[in-house]
C-alpha cells in the first residue's frame, strides 16, 4: 500500500485485532516459554523482553502501512485528540485493540496446551508499581508523539521497541504501558499475568501517562497545527524533506502528524 492510499476503516480494524492478538501472544508465549526452560527469573525477563521487542518492532513494521500500527488504546486516545482523529474511528481501535489483547492471551493459553479460559492469580499492586506504568507509557506515548512530529515516522519499529526492551528493565512494573495487553494478560495465569484486581490501577496509570506525553512533546517540540484525518499510516507520515503529504481522499498530512504503534506496543506490552 502506497502511502498516499487510506485503507477503508474495516481493514484498519482488522489491523489492530490481528496485531494487538499477536502482539499479547508473544508477550505471554514468550514468558510460558522462558518458565518452562529456566528456573532463573532474570534469564526468564530476558527471554521475554528479547522477544517482545523483536515481535513488537515486526509487527509495526508490518502493519503500520495499514493502521499506523497503534495496538495500544492510551496511543489512540492521544493521537485523536492531538490530531483531531474522528471519535467513532477512535472507538472502533479500541474496541479492536482491547478484543485483540483478550483472543491474544487465549491464543497463547492454547499453543501452550493451558486452560483456554483463565484469570491470572498474579498481584501487581503498589505506588511503586503505578508511578512506574506512568513513566512507562509517558515514554512509550512521548516516543511515538515524537517520531511524527520530527519526520522520522520509519523509525517508530525500531525505536517503540527499543523503549519498551529498555522498560522491561528498568521500570519494576516490567512495563505493561497498554490498557489492552493488560486486559490480555488477566486472562493468563502465567509468568506474564496480572490479577484481575492489580489491572484497573495499571490501566489508570497508563493514561496518566498518555496525558503526560502530550504535555512533554508539546513542551519540547511546541504546539502543532491539528487537522481532521482518518487514522492511518499515510496521515502520520511526512516525507523525507519534512513537508506535507497530499492523500488520495485530497487531504494533507504534515510533519507534525503523530504516527501511532503500541506496546507496544506498544507496546506492550510488555512484562507488560
Amino acid at each position: 500500500m502506497s502511502a498516499a492510499e487510506v485503507a477503508p476503516l474495516s481493514r484498519r480494524l482488522l489491523a489492530e485485532t490481528v496485531g494487538t492478538a499477536l502482539l499479547v501472544a508473544v508477550v505471554v508465549g514468550s514468558g510460558v516459554m522462558a518458565t518452562e526452560l529456566t528456573d532463573d527469573v532474570a534469564v526468564q525477563l530476558l527471554a521475554n523482553s528479547l522477544t517482545t521487542v523483536f515481535g513488537l518492532g515486526l509487527l509495526i513494521w508490518l502493519l503500520a502501512p495499514v493502521s499506523g500500527a497503534h495496538f495500544n488504546p492510551v496511543v489512540t486516545a492521544v493521537v485523536a485528540f492531538t490530531d483531531r482523529r474522528p471519535v467513532t474511528d477512535a472507538l472502533g481501535y479500541v474496541a479492536a485493540q482491547l478484543g485483540g489483547g483478550v483472543t491474544g492471551a487465549l491464543l497463547a493459553n492454547g499453543m501452550f496446551d493451558l486452560s483456554l479460559l483463565q484469570l491470572s492469580s498474579t498481584a501487581r499492586s503498589g505506588a511503586n508499581l503505578w508511578l512506574a506504568e506512568v513513566v512507562a507509557t509517558t515514554g512509550l506515548v512521548a516516543v511515538v508523539l515524537a517520531v511524527g512530529r520530527t519526520g522520522r515516522a520509519e523509525a517508530a519499529p525500531v525505536v517503540v521497541a527499543a523503549w519498551i526492551g529498555a522498560a522491561y528493565w528498568f521500570t519494576s512494573s516490567t512495563s505493561f504501558a497498554n490498557p489492552a495487553v493488560t486486559l490480555g494478560r488477566v486472562f493468563s495465569d502465567t509468568f506474564a499475568g496480572i490479577a484481575p484486581a492489580s489491572a484497573p490501577a495499571f490501566v489508570a496509570a497508563q493514561a496518566v501517562g498518555g496525558v503526560l506525553a502530550v504535555v512533554l512533546v508539546r513542551g519540547l517540540f511546541g504546539p502543532q497545527e491539528r487537522a481532521s484525518q482518518p487514522f492511518t499510516a499515510a496521515t502520520h507520515r511526512a516525507t523525507a524533506d519534512g513537508s506535507a503529504a497530499n492523500h488520495s481522499d485530497g487531504s494533507v498530512s504534515s510533519s507534525s502528524s503523530s504516527t501511532g504503534t503500541p506496546d507496544g506496543s506498544g507496546t506492550k506490552s510488555t512484562r507488560a
